[in-house]
């Protein structure tokens, strides 16, 4: 089995943002290549960690990574969105910490088989869960061009959105689309020179939005937010890692549903609903990686973190 050496994104930050007890229950929800859950399940002695992922290849890998703390680990092979019943079936008590990496990992990117990258020729696939039906060939082949536009535009925030889906439509109207390459060569066939010319890669958005589509990760990320805060103990911390804006915002905004707590209209003068705030923010402003970790790893640059505990 492959060994990665690579740091996590933000990893002394999660663990002083969980606050980790020895004895403490906490959950893992993104488990990657593990290096977020080694740290805290060395500092367990009696406690439990709890460790989720929806790829297969992740938690095959981490039977290694983990064995010398297997003890007080439990690997969850599913999808966070169904987080209340993936922890009720592992039979985990409330939690004393949770920690969530919204990011595609670093091994998904670089396995050229998985057609994440833009980088390397693959059939057209990115399925987090290889379980799944759904693979990016679908989305491009088959997805109506209006729906392409909208998932370009709102996931991407891909400026020539309209450009790009009529050209992917008029492309596989001749043949049908099978790899990451012939879909990056349409991408750059549609784009004016002055896009080309732009540092990133003219194909990043692209991939990105229909990365996001494929795994219904903003509807994912919402979903989590809404299960994990009633699963933390009281003290309990939830970290959660972003790395583009449209992940942020939810987040953010699922904080700011707990920390006002009152869903009553603006203009009831008394509170009718009951609801009581039942988290407090840790830091209002996002922490952000460092100098030397942009240095370590150029993928963390736009990754930001947002630490709460449940009241």
């Amino acid at each position: 089995m492959e060994e990665f050496s690579h740091k996590p994104v933000l990893l002394d930050e999660c663990i002083q943002g969980l606050n980790i007890k020895p004895d403490g229950i906490y959950v893992d929800g993104t488990l990657g290549r593990a290096g977020h859950s080694s740290e805290i399940a060395k500092r367990l002695t009696t406690g439990h960690l709890y460790c989720i992922d929806r790829d297969i290849a992740a938690i095959e890998h981490a039977r290694e990574k983990l064995s010398p703390w297997m003890d007080a680990v439990t690997l969850v092979h599913g999808n966070f969105t169904d987080l209340t019943r993936l922890l009720a079936e592992a039979g985990a008590p409330a939690a004393d910490g949770m920690l969530f990496d919204f990011g595609v990992s670093s091994p998904q990117l670089d396995d050229p088989a998985r057609g994440f990258s833009y980088m390397h020729d693959a059939p057209l696939d990115m399925r987090m869960d290889q379980r799944e039906p759904l693979t990016a060939r679908t989305v491009v082949n088959e997805w109506p061009q209006e729906e392409l536009r909208r998932i370009l535009w709102q996931y991407g925030e891909e400026r020539y959105a309209p450009v790009i889906a009529g050209a992917v439509v008029r492309a596989r109207g001749q043949a049908p689309i099978e790899t990451t390459f012939q879909l990056v060569e349409v991408i750059r066939a549609a784009l004016p020179a002055q896009a080309l010319r732009e540092k990133q890669h003219p194909a990043k958005r692209t991939f990105q939005a229909i990365r996001i589509a494929v795994n219904d990760e903003l509807t994912a990320a919402q979903r989590v937010i809404e299960q994990a805060v009633p699963l933390l103990a009281p003290g309990g911390r939830l970290c959660v890692i972003t790395f583009h804006s449209l992940e942020d915002r939810i987040v953010k905004t699922g904080y700011a549903g707990f920390v006002k707590g009152c869903t009553c209209p603006p203009d009831f003068p008394v509170c009718v609903c009951g609801k009581k705030p039942s988290l407090k923010l840790i830091n209002k402003k996002p922490i952000l990686p460092g100098e030397k970790e942009l240095e370590e790893n150029p993928r963390s640059r736009s990754a930001k973190l947002r630490i709460a505990e449940k009241l």
